[in-house]
């Protein structure tokens, strides 16, 4: 049973993914132009934030994806929607194995500070 104080803080939702070298293009293109927007339809993200590790050797996975929350009520909300669901069954049926999530984890904001 999941224990937590709904607030109105904001939340990431951070996924780290890899796929092979020779797919990358394909990858970029295909989270970018078919499996964000079809997450965007839930209404329950602000925004979505994607950036790519830098660096040659690392044993990191390479892409991240930042999806912003209003709260952790918009976030619970969102994983029970179809639009995840439906976005998970097509990037089963996309890829296969061929790309491999390697984290997923929720981060409720505590301060933010603007230079």
């Amino acid at each position: 049973m999941e224990v937590y104080a709904m607030t109105n803080k904001p939340v990431l939702n951070i996924v780290t993914t890899q796929c092979q070298p020779q797919d990358e293009e394909k990858f970029n293109t295909w989270y970018n132009e078919v499996h964000i927007p079809m997450l965007l339809k839930s209404g329950c993200i602000q925004r979505v934030g994607r950036y790519k590790v830098i660096g040659e050797k690392t044993a990191l996975p390479r892409y991240i994806a930042m999806y912003t929350f209003p709260s952790y009520q918009d976030f619970k909300e969102f994983e029970k929607g179809p639009e995840l669901s439906a976005a998970v069954k097509e990037m089963t049926e996309t890829w296969g194995k061929g790309i491999d999530m390697v984290s997923r984890v929720q981060c409720e904001m505590i301060k933010e500070w603007q230079g």
